[in-house]
């Protein structure tokens, strides 16, 4: 008999818009978008739950986000300072568990199976887990507790902001069976549609549906909706190891079918990826885009350059050339898209440029220069050049 595990999914509470409010208490109880003015096409980074009622989300575009909430007061990122209170949330997090697996900057998966005797019950150490990070870095978290990664996110979603969920193992279907079925992982805006033709709105209905229907129905996807509407997630939680790839992605709250949008996004995901490499002393030599569709499909084109770069051109040159690849294929609307780099080795600044050495240089000199401003006045303080067309310039 498989053991029970007892699995904690910690998110912080609109993490980088409660960070402004701490630091500036003057925001606290007003709308607030972090992100850049809507004039240079920025992107809401996170809204506060002000802002939320208002519609504001994260990922949508500044400009329209102002237009739901002409009130909301627009905050640079800064995000040397998040990952401040990211490192000091983490520290808390593995003072109960070895087993800390980070989603992102402010999310991680708990495995605190091995943790009952020495701090209780999965519900008092989560709510331990609550107290310090109040404590320590006052801001909220929420907390899902449950037997899996899948159920314990879900619960942790439907509790928010400071919640705190437990889905108890004799208590699965009872907490799946009435939620809307757009609160399946893998459901999106393309996806919906084609359950609602077939009567069905909630986890209850999509159970009566056999395997070999959602097969049928959604491909490789009509496996996984299947185990999940059962509450049934074998996924170990990962600890964080030594890094042999630097990733950045987003999910869309809606399916995005802008590819110059999309172009802007992997922009800023290139700038952040060949940042950290930077910041670790790090070269990369392949450079992989990741892009999954509405319909739960994912793919990914990786190219392999001559030698290792940390150059955020030189990348943004082979994230292009993909895209373009991509793009050319009259693809369906994408929820997610990404840029990751792998073969990491050690030794920034001895890399041959794809560039000539004067060109290579000159990069060298920019990506220097905008690290030292945002290490001062923070990540919103200068951005990267437009993206125009389909070729990639310079950035």
């Amino acid at each position: 008999m498989n053991q029970l595990h007892h699995i904690l999914h910690v998110d912080m509470d609109a993490f980088f818009a409660s960070v402004e409010q701490l630091d500036q208490p003057e925001l606290r109880g007003k709308p607030v978008l972090v992100g850049t003015r809507p004039e240079e096409r920025g992107v809401v980074a996170a809204a506060s739950y002000e802002a939320r009622k208002f519609g504001c989300r994260s990922a949508m575009p500044m400009g329209a986000a102002m237009r739901l909430c002409p009130e909301a007061v627009v905050v640079p990122p800064r995000g040397k300072r998040y990952a401040e209170v990211s490192a000091q949330v983490f520290q808390i997090l593995v003072q109960f568990t070895p087993l800390v697996e980070p989603l992102s900057i402010d999310e991680a998966f708990l495995d605190v199976t091995g943790s009952v005797r020495l701090f209780g019950q999965p519900e008092e150490i989560a709510r331990e887990v609550k107290r310090r990070i109040q404590a320590e870095t006052e801001l909220t978290a929420s907390v899902g507790v449950a037997p899996n990664k899948f159920l314990a996110k879900l619960a942790s979603d439907l509790d928010k902001p400071d919640g705190l969920m437990v889905v108890p193992q004799d208590g699965i279907q009872a907490f799946l069976d009435p939620l809307p079925i757009s609160r399946l992982w893998g459901v999106g805006k393309a996806t919906l549609p084609r359950f609602e033709e077939l009567g069905i709105r909630t986890f209850a209905d999509t159970r009566r549906l056999s395997e070999a229907v959602l097969r049928d129905r959604f491909g490789e996807a009509g496996g996984q909706f299947y185990r999940l509407i059962r509450g049934i997630d074998d996924r170990e939680v990962v600890p964080d190891t030594e890094a042999k790839s630097i990733s950045q992605e987003v999910t869309f709250p809606v399916d995005v079918d802008d590819h110059e949008h999309l172009r802007g996004v992997l922009l800023g995901q290139t700038d952040q990826v060949a940042r950290r490499l930077r910041r670790h002393g790090l070269l990369a030599r392949t450079v992989t885009l990741k892009i999954r569709s509405g319909d739960f499909k994912t793919i990914t084109r990786s190219r392999t350059i001559e030698v290792g770069t940390d150059e955020t051109q030189t990348i943004w040159v082979a994230v292009t050339a993909l895209f373009n690849e991509w793009s050319s294929q009259q693809p369906p609307a994408v929820r997610l898209i990404g840029v990751g780099v792998s073969q990491l080795s050690n030794g920034a600044g001895q890399q041959l440029s794809l560039f000539g050495q004067e060109e290579s240089f000159r990069h060298r000199q920019l990506d220097q220069a905008i690290d030292k401003i945002r290490d001062k006045f923070g990540d919103g303080a200068i951005g990267r050049g437009g993206v125009r067309g389909k070729d990639a310039g310079d950035v």
